[in-house]
């Protein structure tokens, strides 16, 4: 049952339509799954999935699960970074932002990262996309989502939307702000949402959505766009939270959400819930549980002016000479690196004539990619990242140098699995790909001698080294199944 608050101000609202509006189709939440065009099209993940799935209303290549029993996690297609569980409404914010590759993105509250993986899914690898986390332990979360998905251009950040605002004014291209809120959408769902509502916390998430909107306008370029969300009913965090920012920023205009939606969904704004503002409603859009999702909100801000004329090319050949730089050049001289054992790390330049040298054999088509040695690490950097802020990952983590030897990481093979010079093929079917998901030792059929790559149905899984017609498994203990 919902709070008193919360149904005295609805019905004061809705008057009559309260009880349709909030009647939800079923019994049960709705649960969906999204597919990242980086590993699959729609089409196909509907006709190979091998679980029950209907189209969703909301998203070109979202699906309702209609499968009570469906566990996404024990799915070889969810380690493959094939798709991502999210509930079915969730999916419509990211599409209208209208996304296309080679720009810069900023996804300004992005975990646990669903979202964010349909922004990737839309640059194809190209471009920059800015994930950015404020609370440290989502923030992880977040990394290892981005990666299980085969992000190869994130940077992931644990930061404050201020700071990134200050170190990257009119930066971005686009920006989703998927506000923390006071989630009204999310009653049925998660009870813990019902047990913290109050007046209070609406106040709260308001006045903090407020402030998340002011950074993102300042790290917004000319001409670009911001795609307001959230998953709450309240006026305050929704119709009147985009008209007095549209009060505040003058260089702001509202734009029609529909004009990108795939199909029409959900309803217009309602003109009680501005706050006295004026506001042209019918170009945000509400999700209410009778339409078939929890309850989502979302509208597009629009800022005047054309792109700012910047070399993109230059800043990132000036990023990348900042950060080979010799440790002499530092203000501070660094102390040398200790590798596993205590022993002095090998220098940069050793670290990466091991990558090559690794990469020509396995990874041909990465070998004259630009890469940078962090320690014994090697890092494959996307183009022109953030400096000077908290960042958790920037880019693939290619691996690491061991005993002279360069070892591959797990992401490696998520991001770049597809050019892999050597491939151990399975199909969901397999008892092989079970066996790898849960960190045995499988029988080689397809690899050679070496490091290869292990799919599913052409998605990579994860590494493995192959040898005497066996291939030892380096799937990551903390992602494998047990039982």
């Amino acid at each position: 049952m919902p709070t008193e608050y919360f149904e005295a101000r609805e019905r004061a609202l809705l008057g009559e339509r309260y009880d349709r509006l909030y009647a939800p189709p079923g019994a049960e939440p709705a649960r969906g799954v999204t597919v990242s065009a980086l590993r699959m099209s729609p089409e196909a993940f509907r006709a190979g999935a091998g679980f029950g799935l209907e189209a969703s209303p909301f998203c070109a290549a979202g699906f309702v699960v209609t499968e009570p029993g469906f566990k996404p996690g024990r799915h070889p297609w969810h380690h493959a970074g094939v798709f991502y569980s999210q509930e079915p409404s969730a999916s419509a914010a990211a599409p209208l932002l209208g996304v296309r590759p080679g720009m810069r993105v900023l996804d300004l509250c992005a975990a646990p990262g669903g979202k964010t993986s349909q922004l990737a899914s839309a640059l194809a690898g190209q471009g920059l996309l800015v994930a950015n986390e404020y609370v440290a332990a989502r923030a992880e979360i977040l990394k290892s989502n981005l990666e299980r998905m085969g992000v190869s251009n994130a940077v992931v950040l644990n930061e404050s939307p201020e700071r990134i605002a200050a170190a990257l004014p009119a930066f971005f291209d686009r920006i989703l702000v998927d506000a923390p809120c006071s989630g009204e959408g999310m009653f049925r769902k998660e009870p813990a949402a019902l047990a913290q509502h109050s007046e209070a916390l609406v106040a709260q998430c308001a006045a903090l959505g407020a402030s998340i909107l002011d950074s993102a306008a300042e790290a917004l370029a000319p001409g670009g766009e911001i795609l307001y969300s959230t998953c709450t009913f309240a006026p305050q965090e929704d119709e009147g939270q985009v008209a007095a920012f549209l009060a505040r920023h003058p260089e702001f205009a509202l734009a029609d959400v529909m004009e990108r939606a795939f199909a029409p969904f959900g309803s217009p704004g309602e003109a009680n819930r501005t706050g006295g503002l004026p506001l042209d409603v019918s170009l945000v859009r509400r999700i209410w549980p009778c339409q078939g999702g929890e309850g989502h909100f979302m509208a597009r801000l629009v800022k005047a002016g054309p792109p700012p004329d910047i070399d993109r090319a230059a800043q990132e050949s000036l990023w990348l000479a900042r950060m080979q730089r010799p440790a002499a050049e530092k203000k501070k001289p660094a102390r040398p690196a200790r590798g596993r054992r205590g022993a002095e790390a090998a220098a940069p330049a050793q670290v990466l004539e091991a990558w090559r040298a690794f990469a020509q054999e396995t990874f041909p088509a990465l070998a004259g990619r630009p890469a940078v040695a962090l320690g014994e690490n090697v890092l494959l950097p996307p183009a022109c990242p953030p400096l000077g802020l908290h960042i958790l990952r920037a880019g693939v983590l290619a691996g690491e140098v061991h005993k002279g030897r360069f070892v591959p990481g797990h992401h490696l093979f998520t991001a770049f699995g597809a050019f892999c010079a050597n491939i151990e093929a399975l199909d969901r079917a397999d008892p092989r790909c079970a066996a790898y998901l849960s960190g045995q030792e499988i029988p080689a059929g397809t690899a050679r001698e070496g490091w290869c790559c292990v799919t599913v149905d052409g998605c990579p899984l994860g590494g493995g080294k192959a040898s005497g017609g066996r291939v030892k498994n380096h799937y990551p203990k903390a992602l494998r199944l047990l039982g």
